[in-house]
């Protein structure tokens, strides 16, 4: 049982070698030769913990995903008197990567996604965060919906799903452009404030 443990431990240092590298080289920087020398282990190490390259990067970019989540998660349960609408701002605030502690952090996500256009396998695993992310979304909104229900306006009544669709594909596309100076973190904030404004007002009916 400790040997299994150590080796999960060994495997989420590597990750986090990978996206010291990543953050600083772009992903074209990352050997597994570098990787070995960042995370203090040796070569051998490393092979035994992961067949190839691409094995390595998609759990990194795995690691990455289920860090963003547990973080979120962490946030929510801190303050769990607070209302669902509160909730799902600071869950989307999270998600996009607007606070500059986490700016390293969102550029190694789009170096991911950038290869994960030309590498299924990788594809495939961030799809698994993004579901993961998207069902929290989702999860919050259907609670904000039943926490006020819509009025008498007869308007239609809100798809959790869709909406949790649209505000990931929104929180996804402001730390692109966060990152490359389109727009500045409070620019951004303002864009999800005022997109999640008009969720309630729906919400509400």
């Amino acid at each position: 049982m400790p040997r299994q443990v150590d080796h999960e431990s060994r495997r989420r240092r590597i990750a986090e070698a990978v996206c010291g590298l990543a953050d600083e080289l772009g992903l074209e920087g990352v050997t597994l030769r570098d990787v070995a020398d960042r995370a203090q282990v040796s070569m051998g190490a490393v092979q035994r913990c992961f067949r190839n390259k691409e094995e390595m990067l998609r759990f990194a970019v795995g690691h990455i995903g289920e860090r963003i989540t547990e973080r979120v998660r962490t946030r929510l349960n801190s303050s769990p008197a607070q209302s669902a609408a509160t909730a799902l701002g600071h869950a989307a605030t999270e998600i996009a990567l607007l606070h500059r502690d986490h700016r390293a952090e969102a550029r190694v996500w789009l170096a991911f996604v950038a290869q994960a256009a030309v590498s299924a396998p990788l594809a495939t695993t961030l799809r698994i965060s993004y579901t993961a992310l998207q069902d929290l979304f989702a999860r919050l909104i259907a609670e904000a919906g039943e926490s006020d229900p819509p009025g008498d306006g007869g308007s239609a009544p809100v798809d959790p799903h869709r909406e949790a669709r649209a505000l990931l594909a929104l929180a996804d596309g402001l730390t692109t452009h966060v990152l490359i100076g389109h727009l500045t973190a409070e620019n951004a904030t303002d864009v999800l404030d005022a997109h999640l404004t008009g969720l309630w007002k729906r919400l509400n009916g």
